[in-house]
């Protein structure tokens, strides 16, 4: 047999391999995505391959990192956006499960580390067995994962198709009231020519009209004795002049009401102005506030902020992060300096700077070995997962710290966090498999039963507290389920029912916190 049979690196790109082609096959829309991977390493492991722990740590620290990079500014957004809401439907479905899981333990006799990776496969939460592995140190952990995680995964996507028939709820109908919701809590940004009518307000600038704070509308061009130009916070109004306005509609009409009417015309801007999209790529001015930038000075003014896909009225205020896209009109002689501190360079988007990610790892590592007397009963830690999660979203959500940017490009995050999925469940699967032929001996079918009630009943009490107590839309309510499940495949059955967003807006704002959940709760249910 060849020397590299028995190297662990080739064990461990091998079962990459087969568990990645095993989770592109599908069969009537349901396929196992990379959790498959798992599932190859139980049984190569079950034949005697063995992958070094040091991949198993490796993949973990990368995983947890870049999910707390990518989940920080979203997991603080939760609280400020929604209220206690979806901290209520998170908490109560993953409790829920927690004291289901206890009581499998203390009635059926469930082992600790085999009921903790229940627990998570259940859930179908991989970040949750990272902790829970963590925790017990136990390869029987990743078994019970493996046998309940099927069970939760399909579980999930028959409870989000079933659910609303069994309330009768029309799905088209959640539709148009998420539409109408969404217009009245984000109406769409427009703009409109306003001439200046009212007498009072001639002679008088744009710093001494406040019309920004008043209204909420921006001017981005006034037109003076033919003349187009991009204002500044010193620049007097005259009646007669024409104003270019951005705005939400509610207020246009408060412009109109103190400046003057709206007139069809146009208000292009001459040879010596132009109008132009700007990325922020420059770390330097990542977390100023507009006024901090003071743009004025290079006779330019920025009207809209993109961020996410998602148009927001600037303000003096407004702080920029880093990739926000800015719609800034102004001098042509001087955009060339505006672009010059912004940034704009598109390359930057799509660099991973490897600094901030390992800075951050030791750091999370540190606070993690921390141990904190818990009154007197035990010392509790965050351990190796806490401590990485709870400072990747901690710095994330911070942005910057001197010249440090603490964000990472999508398709960097993307490709080192599957990555790191990888190797963590190669590594868990192969330490596993020697112990999969005993668990499915003694508690096989009662471990997937046990599964399928954590899976089941914490879901229709999370849905029934959503529905009867917060009135929430079902499309949301549905997506908030499947992101306290952290359940990919949940959300793309419910995706394939509507053409709003609803659902992955919800399932995007639980998910962060259902990771930090999850985390807790595998920690403490080690503890009993």
């Amino acid at each position: 047999m060849p020397a590299f049979l028995n190297e662990g690196y080739f064990a461990l790109f091998l079962i990459i391999a087969l568990g990645l082609m095993l989770g592109n096959v599908k069969y009537k829309g349901f396929s196992l995505d990379s959790s498959a991977v798992i599932f190859v390493a139980l049984l190569m492991g079950h034949w005697g391959f063995v992958i070094p722990e040091v991949f198993q740590k490796l993949g973990l620290l990368l995983f947890i990192f870049t999910i707390g990079i990518q989940a920080g500014p979203g997991f603080f957004e939760v609280f400020k956006q929604f209220g206690h809401q979806l901290l209520v439907i998170a908490f109560s479905l993953i409790a829920s499960a927690a004291l289901l899981t206890l009581a499998a333990m203390h009635f059926f006799d469930l082992p600790t580390d085999l009921a903790i990776g229940v627990f998570n496969g259940a859930l179908t939460s991989t970040p949750g067995l990272a902790a829970a592995f963590e925790a017990t140190g136990s390869a029987v952990t990743a078994v019970g994962y493996g046998l309940a995680y099927p069970v939760g995964v399909i579980g999930v996507i028959l409870f989000v198709n079933i659910f609303p028939g069994l309330l009768g709820v029309s799905v088209s109908q959640e539709e148009k009231r998420y539409k109408d919701q969404l217009m009245e809590d984000y109406p769409g940004i427009v703009n409109r020519i306003v001439k200046v009518s009212n007498q009072n307000i001639g002679g008088k600038s744009l710093r001494e009209l406040d019309l920004r704070g008043m209204t909420g509308a921006v001017v981005s061009r006034v037109k003076h004795a033919g003349n187009t130009f991009a204002p500044t916070a010193k620049t007097v109004l005259y009646a007669g002049d024409l104003l270019k306005v951005v705005g939400n509609e509610d207020a246009i009409a408060k412009v109109e009401l103190l400046v003057g009417e709206t007139v069809d015309e146009d208000l292009s801007f001459d040879d010596r102005f132009e109008v132009n999209w700007m990325l922020v790529t420059n770390k330097a001015v990542v977390n100023k506030s507009i006024r901090e930038l003071n743009l004025t000075a290079m006779n330019a003014t920025i009207t809209r902020i993109r961020r996410s896909g998602i148009d927001l009225t600037p303000h003096p205020h407004s702080r920029l992060r880093f990739g926000d896209k800015l719609l800034i009109s102004g001098s042509s002689q001087e955009m060339v300096q505006v672009q010059k501190l912004l940034g704009n360079d598109d390359r930057r988007l799509s660099e991973t700077n490897f600094l901030p990610i390992a800075l951050g790892i030791v750091i999370g590592i540190a606070v993690g070995a921390v141990s904190v007397p818990f009154f007197g009963l035990f010392d509790f830690s965050l351990g190796l997962t806490g401590g990485v999660l709870a400072v990747a979203l901690v710095l994330s959500n911070i942005g910057k710290t001197g010249p440090v940017l603490w964000s990472m490009s999508g398709s960097g995050n993307q490709l080192l966090r599957r990555l790191g999925l990888l190797m963590f469940m190669s590594a868990v699967g192969t330490s596993a498999g020697a112990e999969m032929a005993g668990v499915l001996e003694q508690n096989g079918l009662s471990v997937i039963a046990i599964g399928a009630i954590i899976t089941i009943v914490p879901m229709i009490l999370a849905a029934y507290v959503a529905h009867l107590i917060f009135r929430m839309n079902m499309l949301s309510l549905l997506g908030a389920l499947t992101g306290a499940m952290t359940s990919t495949p949940g959300l793309a059955a419910i995706d394939s029912k509507t053409e709003t967003d609803a659902p992955s807006v919800a399932y995007a704002a639980v998910y962060p916190l259902a990771l930090v959940l999850m985390i807790l709760f595998s920690q403490l249910l080690a503890r009993f």
